[in-house]
């Protein structure tokens, strides 16, 4: 038996992702006060029939007066040697207040407090920080469409059961947009030769051969590349061995669509030639205007 705990910031997507694993034969249960996840834990598991099923809840802020007993609850789990990860759902300020005004919803602290929107996001983020500290996947749902968390979700919960071992998640962003906010490893490209002001490639991107040939064309950017993947490549079993569960490596260029995009692209297919499970994000390729 296995539990996930989906936590993180109201408006991130957490009924989502909850729904996700509901699809994938988790047996869900939603706002759980954290007091109840061991005996959750014991009831689910004390049939025979359950014992190899997996069940996922949601502890948030709603139960903010017993979010106390979290973590408490979750060396209890430990104790008692129940397999359990943390899923942390995170978004920037900016998108969660579209998202409420979008859905026209009132975010939970506002209903105790007379506080303004930001003001109540950014008192969840703090009071959520310890949690997502101790978290074993944080996704950042800014720049996500339902259908994108869904599978992103799909794919750490598969990655784990069947694969196991730490999966490496490659992102190429724009500095125009913000680094992400999950990212492990930060590597500014900003440095090299710019395709953007090649006529020619101004409008293609880091996926396709005329601008990979182009920014790779230069020593500099061979020798970066080269230095750069050696060295997350001799890393990654110290993660292992710490017990990471994930690692986001992040390329950023200017505007997120040619050096970062290339260096991206390259440098999962290095990784997955060394036998590494891979998942490949280009942030500023995939932006979206659809609120979760």
């Amino acid at each position: 038996m296995g539990l996930i705990v989906v936590t993180g910031l109201s408006g991130a997507g957490k009924s989502i992702a909850i729904n996700a694993l509901e699809d994938m034969g988790y047996y869900c249960v939603d706002n759980l006060p954290p007091r109840f996840l061991v005996s959750f834990a014991d009831l689910y598991g004390m049939s025979e029939s359950n014992l190899e099923k997996n069940i996922a809840t949601v502890v948030d802020i709603r139960g903010k007066d017993m979010f106390g007993d979290f973590f408490q609850a979750m060396e209890e789990l430990g104790r008692k040697q129940y397999p359990y990860r943390i899923l942390f759902l995170d978004a920037d300020t900016k998108t969660l207040i579209n998202r409420y005004k979008y859905t026209r919803r009132r975010h939970p602290l506002m209903e105790e407090e007379n506080i303004s929107l930001e003001e109540a996001i950014t008192e969840e983020r703090n009071f959520l920080k310890s949690t997502m500290d101790r978290a074993d996947y944080i996704v950042d749902t800014s720049t996500l469409k339902p259908m994108q968390l869904r599978k992103k979700i799909q794919s750490l919960v598969d990655t784990s059961h069947g694969k196991g071992g730490l999966i490496l998640r490659v992102v190429s962003f724009g500095f125009k947009e913000g680094i992400p906010s999950d990212a492990d490893m930060v590597f500014d490209v900003r440095c090299l030769p710019n395709p953007y002001y090649i006529d020619e490639l101004k409008t293609h991107d880091g996926t396709e051969d005329c601008v990979q040939e182009y920014v790779m064309g230069f020593a500099e950017s061979r020798e970066f590349f080269d230095k750069t993947a050696s060295m997350i490549s001799y890393l990654l079993p110290y993660y292992r061995k710490e017990g990471k569960n994930e690692l986001v490596v992040a390329f950023g260029c200017t505007g997120g669509r040619h050096r970062s995009v290339c260096f991206a692209e390259k440098f999962a297919a290095r990784m997955r030639e060394e036998g590494n499970y891979v998942l490949l994000t280009h942030r500023e390729l995939e932006k979206h205007t659809e609120n979760i």
